[in-house]
């Protein structure tokens, strides 16, 4: 079970910093010298469930930072003769921290609407008996104190269908 969740995980990093990921839309939803949101790195694309404290403590960190993770694996056996056959629940969570309260939620908006495009694009067959149907659900968690500046999380869970023997 947890080679699924870590190859669907793999999956999704691949489509974020792939050349139609979230990089491609970003671009044409901010407007040039707005100071929104700039590009995202693939180091701060990271395949990890973990919280803010943590990561704070364990180093500095370049924020935006996107973790991707696997919250549930469901093996509902939907094709009677496979192995595994049934969902993969994923997180996509982006965390944007800054100096100031104004801009920050904004900031972090953009973001968000750029994972969104880009999962809406990407709908259909990712190949290793995987597929995604399109769907996904947006939370936005509370600005906080972070270290010296304050941070803002969003969370996009979706669901990737997997059919494996």
């Amino acid at each position: 079970m947890t080679k699924i969740g870590s190859a669907a995980t793999a999956k999704v990093i691949e489509r974020i910093t792939g050349s139609t990921g979230v990089n491609s839309t970003l671009g044409a939803l901010t407007q040039p010298d707005s100071g929104l949101a700039g590009p995202i790195m693939r180091a701060q694309v990271n395949p990890r469930n973990a919280s803010a404290d943590v990561v704070g403590r364990s180093g500095p960190a370049k924020f935006p930072t996107i973790n991707v993770y696997c919250e549930k694996i469901v093996n509902n056996l939907m094709e009677k003769f496979r192995s595994f056959s049934g969902n993969v629940q994923m997180a996509i969570e982006i965390r944007h921290s800054q100096d100031r309260l104004d801009g920050l939620e904004a900031a972090l908006e953009l973001y968000i609407d750029s994972a969104t495009q880009m999962l809406d694009s990407e709908r259909g067959d990712w190949g290793d008996g995987m597929y995604y149907a399109g769907g996904y659900e947006v939370t936005f968690g509370p600005v906080k104190s972070g270290g010296r500046n304050l941070i803002q999380t969003a969370k996009i869970m979706f669901e990737i269908g997997v059919s494996k023997n």
